[in-house]
């Protein structure tokens, strides 16, 4: 190697650095060039002196950095097969560079400086400490030098901590010698980085006052804040002795350090770090030095600098770490007092507690969120909750509710204080939106517990503001709602004000219900607050939905002073009819439906809870009721069904068989007819009339004529609303001594349970027969040759609503839409809702029934023959968007409620062809979609459009696919295993799409033993026993591993998979079939691999498998031989333990590990991973134990044989 060959490669390099970064060179130039610099870092056998050489001061930085990633390849790619001298001459001249060969602090390149230490960290994670004992010394030298160097060494120890101990990017010995030397030498570790910090902290404050020095204080200043990164790289895992010794000194660094303006921020994070340390209490005891005078003093002090000089984002950023530095104090108060560790309540809890109140009243709303987990935890605590300082705050804090529970500080606004910090927070108004409502959610959580410790404050707080409110004009703000001048929109000053009033006097009063005893009850305020809402009259929505609410949270007062029910139905009734101008023809808006559906649902919740107080008004509401029914425009059929429910929910109280039974025959009379007359028989029967009939068939009329099908569709829907709300709402009494007085026992089961009669039944079951023709006829529709027959405008009408595809997608909905606008805003629409709510009520009548009626549906003469030739015919042609509903709100409660002796004569029949339909219309559709993606790759598509019909159809046949494996687990397997399961931590992520650490998800999951899976239930073992339904099962349970559907693969790995196969391991199995278990589960862990709880699972149910079956059939050993990389001497050694009695008792986690290494070139890795090069970084001799002499051999293979240091100091 000569020099001239290296100046002249240099120089070859330096152009094609310049080409690869130079924005006016053209794609083929640029492409040749990174071509020859990644050979030339392959092959070429002299890139340590080409990389030196480029590493020059007197290169441009872009060459230098290019001349470092050199030198960083050779070390991570070339080291195993270096000589120990050329190992030396590399590592003295990256020590070399560090030393001189870098700029000054203030003006290196911060990317040089990157790539320098991750140099360094390479050479630690392969050679140190066997071979470089004297590491810590060199760094210690070279941060004497000066602060170039001194900021370095801190690069250098940040990243070897978060290599080793954060990511963990080192084979498990390595790791474990080097972090175990960490700790051995931490006490010097830690004293250096205080010394380092204080030292430069003094100098910079010494100089930063003085013009002149002003280069050399910011040298320091960059080192403290080096100094600083690097500590919160350490703090987190280091024992806490090293945190609190002599006498806290770090954290009072930390604390002076909050109010040093460059280094606050890192002095924040540390602190962060430090407080939110877990582990055990004794040790975390030091901590409290915080609560002390001098320690607060500094927190509060920062605070209010930070605070008082407006919005400053770094300031801003500051105020967020210090917010969450007091919560994290807080928590370990909570945790700390109380547990026997001689840690009493400090004596500046007040001062902590005002500054944390601070926080919860600051404009930012993101900070007002943050401190909420720990008031409740402040407030639940058993010592502190009687502590009469927290006692004191709760005042304050439920009036800074009062203030926080308004929605205001919509990024786009500027109307509040609030906004200026959203639009650091928030990417749009339906982001702030989202996060508003999660944050009044859990201040309402807070509230009820602060209500819990003293309920009568809360109450006059809640009474006085709603009040004020009532008294004050209704102011509707710039931007009124679009349906009629002086109404309110979602954002008008004075419906935030009654929205947040009315949260705040709900969750007040439920919890002072909840809370205080009869007879402390504040009736007589109560019952004035009652009066005062029911007097009160608005002709706007959005008020009035506030003011049900009210009424409905102040109801419980009636139950003292029963007089004013009258006087509450009266209100509410007067609701159900509310129109904004009476007698209008123009659409109704979502916020005039929305009061409407308030004041039925309020009617519905009281005679629900209370229906003993409405009773004796029963003959009353009849009558109310069937005033308004009388008039068939003047209530939706919704409004009308609502009403009925709630009737018969009352009647549920007469606790009379015969009594309810002729009630219910009364009021269901007009269904009933209008159900089995000839036309709708005729109607319902045939699609053709049917379509004529509910006007799908027509041109779409002009907007101002009467829409004359409308009143057809209405009948249809009421009578199905009818049926439905009998079905939900008819019931026995709950005790059995009054269900047998009045009628409803007729006997017992042969396990002496008594068996119920419904006084419905008998009224339901006569309309059935017409509701499965209309399911018949809806399933028809969907045919080519009747979807044919609808009318130009309406063939659209059987589509998904935009509401049900942006649900899909999870696009949000415009804020302002979701009251302004009408309902269905076109005919099409009306139509579209019509047909989607009908078919779904259908399906909920059924499934319904079964838990309703009992018996006497499940004994229906020739039910299953009957739902086969209705519910289930023409699946083909029902979208995936309508075969959702129906397996979910009809199959599985069907299925659920049936009792055992039905289990052949009608689950079996219905289950074992739908079973073997879904898997081929599954596996059809997953098919085309693996195409698609072969062929224009998948995220082109979603990147090209987000809302384009293929991602719409694929996101649906993912929730379809879901909706089948929950339904076939739900028959299968016995939620006792399930729970049981989980309760091992086996199935930690089932039922969250996002998995824990990978290594953690993998070590618990490898862990589970087979006795802890699920077990089959009844039905399970029913269905298996058929061989159809069996097959379908199996089939559709392992096919669907492969499926690209991370969620719906782990829940059915960890669930129903092995207890499936479990059922028929005791017969004999094909040959073939054998093979293609185990093949499927492989092809799933290559699919779904990258996933580490699926990864888990798979491996677990892979291995038990093998387990069962390599014993009795050697198919499975086969496939085991054609997995890629897989050492056969490996496998050998496996099959010989697990075929070997004798030695088969090996430990359980040994042996998963071992088939985990046999199976692991089949476990799909992350697009990142799949082309990347690997590392091989080789284990060094042991430091801590010593190592079986079989397995030297390969550990200690260097040039000389020995173990000498490769690194003399």
């Amino acid at each position: 190697m000569s020099t001239d060959e290296v100046n002249g490669l240099c120089e070859q390099l330096v152009r094609a650095v310049t080409v690869m970064m130079d924005p006016s060179s053209t794609q083929r130039y640029r492409l040749e060039a990174l071509k020859f610099c990644e050979e030339f870092k392959e092959k070429c056998p002299i890139c340590v002196p080409c990389g030196l050489k480029l590493a020059e001061k007197t290169q441009t930085p872009i060459v230098r950095h290019f001349g470092l990633q050199i030198l960083e390849h050779v070390v991570k790619f070339r080291w195993n097969n270096m000589s120990r001298l050329e190992k030396v001459f590399l590592k003295n001249n990256v020590m070399g560079l560090i030393s001189s060969g870098t700029q000054n602090i203030l003006e290196e390149e911060s990317h040089i400086k990157d790539v320098l230490s991750r140099i360094v960290v390479e050479m630690i994670k392969r050679e140190w400490p066997q071979h470089w004992p004297d590491m810590l010394k060199e760094l210690d030298t070279l941060s004497k030098q000066g602060e170039t160097q001194t900021e370095l060494v801190m690069f250098i120890l940040l990243r070897l901590a978060e290599d080793v101990v954060t990511f963990q990017t080192l084979p498990p010995q390595r790791r474990r010698d080097i972090q175990q030397t960490l700790t051995q030498n931490m006490e010097k570790i830690f004293s250096f980085l205080l010394n380092t910090l204080q030292q430069n902290v003094n100098k910079y404050r010494r100089m930063k006052t003085d013009a002149s020095q002003e280069p050399k204080a910011q040298a320091n200043c960059r080192v403290g804040v080096a100094a600083l990164n690097t500590l919160a790289g350490y703090i987190d895992w280091v024992t806490m002795n090293h945190i609190t010794a002599e006498n806290c000194k770090l954290l009072e660094m930390l604390c002076l350090l909050l109010n040093e303006p460059e280094l606050q921020v890192g002095a924040a994070e540390c602190l962060l770090i430090a407080v939110s340390r877990k582990g055990r209490l004794e040790d975390r005891k030091p901590l409290m030095i915080l609560f002390g005078d001098v320690a607060m003093h500094y927190i509060l002090s920062a605070a209010q600098t930070a605070d008082g000089g407006g919005l400053v984002e770094k300031h801003y950023v500051f105020l967020k770490r210090l917010c969450q530095v007091l919560c994290a104090l807080g928590s370990q108060l909570c945790a700390l007092l109380g547990n026997d560790y001689d840690v009493e309540t400090p004596p500046n809890l007040g001062k902590y507690l005002e500054s944390f109140l601070a926080f919860t009243t600051h404009p930012s709303q993101f900070l007002r969120s943050s401190t909420q987990i720990t008031w409740g935890a402040l407030f639940r605590h058993e010592i502190l909750s009687r502590d009469p300082l927290l006692l004191g705050m709760i005042p304050k804090y439920l009036r800074a509710s009062m203030t926080n529970l308004v929605k205001i500080g919509f990024p786009s606004k500027t109307d509040s204080a609030s906004c200026e910090y959203s639009q650091f927070d928030f990417d749009s108004d339906e982001d702030f939106n989202a996060f508003f409502n999660s944050f009044r959610a859990q201040q309402g959580e807070v509230i009820r517990m602060a209500c819990r410790l003293d309920p009568k404050t809360g109450f006059q707080m809640a009474g006085e503001w709603l009040k004020y409110q009532l008294s004050t004009p209704v102011d509707t703000g710039p931007m009124n709602s679009r349906t009629g001048e002086g109404l309110c929109s979602i954002f008008s000053p004075s419906f935030v004000q009654w929205d947040a009033m009315t949260f705040f006097s709900e969750s007040v009063i439920n919890q002072m219900f909840r809370t205080l005893d009869k007879e402390e009850i504040p009736v007589n305020d109560g019952i004035e607050l009652l009066q005062i809402v029911l007097n009160f009259n608005t002709k706007d929505p959005l008020i009035l939905s506030c003011v049900l609410t009210n009424v409905s949270a102040l109801f419980p007062f009636v139950s003292y002073r029963p007089e004013y029910l009258p006087q509450v139905l009266s209100k509410l009734f007067s609701s159900v009819t509310f129109e904004i101008i009476e007698e209008s023809k123009a659409p109704r808006t979502r916020a005039v439906r929305n009061v409407r559906r308030h004041a039925c649902s309020s009617i519905i919740k009281m005679c629900r809870d209370y229906p003993q107080l409405v009773l004796p008004n029963f003959d009353m509401l009849y009558n109310h009721v069937k005033q308004l029914l009388s008039n068939e425009l003047l209530l939706t059929q919704m409004e009308k069904c609502a009403l009925m429910e709630a009737l018969v929910l009352i009647s549920n109280q007469f606790k009379d068989y015969k009594r309810q039974k002729v009630f219910l025959e009364e009021l269901m009379s007009p269904v009933a007819n209008l159900w089995l007359s000839e036309e709708m028989q005729r109607v319902l029967s045939d699609a053709d009339a049917f379509i004529a009939y509910v006007g799908a068939d027509n041109k779409i009329c002009e907007p101002g004529l009467e829409d004359a099908n409308g009143l057809n569709r209405s009948r249809i829907s009421f009578c199905v609303y009818t049926i439905l709300g009998v079905v939900k709402r008819a019931r026995w009494p709950t005790d059995l001594e009054e269900a047998k007085a009045g009628g409803f026992v007729v006997g017992y089961t042969p396990s002496g349970n008594p068996i119920f009669r419904n006084p419905c039944t008998e009224h339901v079951l006569k309309l059935l027969d017409n509701l499965l023709a209309l399911i018949r006829t809806h399933n028809t529709l969907y045919t080519p040759e009747v979807l044919a027959k609808l009318g130009d405008n309406f063939s659209k009408a059987l589509d998904m609503l935009e509401v049900e595809k942006n649900a899909i997608l999870g696009l949000p909905q415009p804020l302002l839409e979701l009251y302004d606008s009408p309902v269905y805003k076109t005919v099409l629409e009306r139509m579209q809702g019509f047909f989607c709510t009908l078919y779904e009520n259908c399906f909920h009548i059924l499934g319904k029934a079964g838990s309703s009626m009992q018996q006497d549906f499940y004994t229906v003469e020739d039910l299953a023959t009957q739902l086969l030739n209705s519910a289930f015919i023409n699946l083909n042609s029902i979208p995936d968007y309508r075969l959702r509903p129906m397996l979910r709100v009809f199959v599985k409660p069907l299925v659920l409620f049936c009792p055992p002796e039905h289990y052949e004569a009608l689950v079996s029949p219905i289950l074992g062809p739908l079973f073997t339909y879904l898997h081929m219309r599954l596996s059809q559709k997953w098919q085309v979609i693996n195409q698609r993606s072969l062929l224009c790759g998948e995220e082109e598509t979603a990147d090209e459009n987000p809302e384009s019909q293929e991602m719409l159809e694929e996101q649906l046949v993912r929730l379809l696919t879901r909706e089948v494996m929950d339904l076939i687990t739900v028959c299968c397997v016995s939620k006792k295993g399930a729970e049981h399961n989980s309760t091992t931590n086996t199935t930690t992520t089932t039922n969250s799409s996002t998995t824990a650490d990978g290594e953690d998800e993998e070590m618990v999951c490898t862990e589970v033993a087979p006795s802890a899976m699920p077990e089959l239930t009844d039905l399970g073992k029913c269905l298996m026993k058929h061989e159809d339904v069996c097959t379908a099962l199996l089939i559709t349970a392992f096919t669907s591993l492969a499926w690209k559907d991370t969620l719906s693969c782990q829940r059915t790995t960890t669930q129903l998979c092995w207890p499936l196969l479990k059922q028929v391991l005791s017969g004999t199995l094909l040959s073939d079939a054998v093979t293609w278990f185990f093949t499927s589960v492989l092809k799933g862990l290559q699919m779904h691999g990258q996933h580490d709880g699926c990864m888990a699972a798979l491996v677990h149910l892979a291995f038990q498998i093998y387990e069962a079956l390599r014993p009795r059939y050697l198919e499975v050993r086969a496939v085991m031989e054609q997995i890629p990389e897989i050492q056969k001497e490996s496998l050998d050694q496996f099959d010989c333990k697990l075929l070997n009695p004798t030695l088969q008792k090996i430990n359980d986690k040994r042996r998963k590990d071992h088939f985990k290494r046999l199976i692991a070139g089949c476990i799909g890795k992350p697009l990142g991973e799949q082309f990347r090069k690997e590392v091989h970084i080789k284990n060094l001799p042991s430091l801590f134990k010593k190592t079986k002499p079989l397995l030297e051999c390969d550990v200690l293979e260097n040039e000389d044989g020995c173990l000498s240091t490769i690194f003399e100091p």
